[in-house]
């Protein structure tokens, strides 16, 4: 069995995210309203931990939006819960947990380019560093080497949040 590696703690975690946030805010300061879309599951738990933080910080909207993109298969539809309507001409921040080949990102961010938005910038807690895609996170908690062979895997449940190396 692999050794698991700890590389940030639900302490290390929630400075990480309300950092990002500051950042967030800092970069949409001049808006009223922005939509936070995180990729489902993960990057849609990290998306809501964000928009806790922002919320105590910031006097704009936040709408959130989980993004479905197929990891299997991501040329498959992207789809959202919230209607393109609902996103358009405005400040978008798709945020996923960990930024490995860059693959579910760029796959998420073609979705978005259908309409037309104001800004759109992207957040990860880890980036891995191993890009197949020419997509970067904009906002990040942590960049890691890591060989191809291991695996970070963050697990979010409140109160014991955790990034782990496998």
């Amino acid at each position: 069995m692999k050794e698991r590696v700890q590389i940030l703690n639900n302490i290390e975690i929630a400075q990480k995210i309300k950092r990002i946030a500051f950042q967030i805010y800092e970069s949409n300061i001049d808006e009223e309203e922005i939509v936070l879309a995180g990729i489902a599951r993960k990057g849609f738990k990290f998306a809501k931990r964000i928009q806790e933080e922002l919320e105590k910080i910031s006097p704009f909207k936040i709408v959130l939006c989980e993004v479905h993109v197929n990891k299997k298969s991501p040329r498959n539809k992207v789809t959202t819960s919230i209607l393109s309507e609902d996103y358009s001409h405005k400040s978008i921040i798709l945020i996923d947990d960990v930024l490995n080949s860059g693959t579910t990102l760029i796959y998420g961010v073609r979705h978005f380019l259908d309409v037309p938005l104001k800004q759109f910038k992207t957040a990860v807690l880890v980036d891995r560093n191993h890009k197949k895609y020419p997509v970067k996170a904009d906002f990040k908690g942590i960049s890691l080497s890591t060989s191809l062979n291991e695996m970070v895997r963050v697990t979010f449940e409140k109160g014991d949040d955790r990034a782990e190396l496998i």
